[in-house]
């Protein structure tokens, strides 16, 4: 299918019934880094997993940003924290980021964690740590757009980022 043959219907969905699956699709072809989004609060380490998480939104003040699905059960509480730590996880870190994001078992269980007094969380040997606050949610259809601001960062030696594309992890081929 050439991109001349998408119409408006397939991507809205109004008349295909595989509109979903193409938007994904879609989505998917579009490679990124994986971000642990985590913090304790109250005692308790909540932590979830983005792969749409996007860097240099503005670099005076640093900010990044990422999107959640508004049925995440996870955000509302994260969110409540006053720092949260991100780690651009690495090439080696796919296991962890199952384990991150998973619904059923302990998301960090056995996991080499680094934790500040500030109560942000971050997984060692990642490939960047982001300390940050909240700056703003907004409302985006199906999900929810966070700006964060960045207050330290931490910039891994050697680690190359793990790479999520076409429902796949991946990793950086020098060319």
């Amino acid at each position: 299918m050439s991109l001349a043959e998408v119409t408006p219907a397939l991507l809205t969905g109004a008349e295909h019934p595989d509109a979903a699956l193409a938007i994904k699709s879609a989505f998917g072809a579009f490679p990124s880094g994986v971000a642990a989004l985590a913090a304790e609060i109250d005692g308790v380490k909540v932590g979830m997993v983005s792969s749409s998480f996007s860097v240099g939104v503005s670099f005076d003040p640093p900010m990044v940003m990422f999107s959640v699905q508004n049925s995440s059960t996870t955000w509302p509480v994260l969110k409540q924290a006053e720092r949260i730590g991100i780690s651009i996880l690495a090439s080696a870190h796919d296991e962890a980021c199952y384990q991150l994001s998973s619904r059923t078992r302990d998301r960090f269980a056995g996991l080499d964690l680094h934790q500040p007094q500030s109560g942000a969380i971050f997984v060692h040997d990642a490939a960047v740590w982001l300390e940050c606050v909240i700056r703003s949610e907004v409302p985006a259809g199906d999900h929810h757009v966070v700006l964060l601001e960045v207050t330290a960062v931490r910039v891994g030696e050697g680690q190359d980022p793990l790479i999520y594309h076409g429902t796949r992890f991946r990793h950086l081929t020098a060319v």
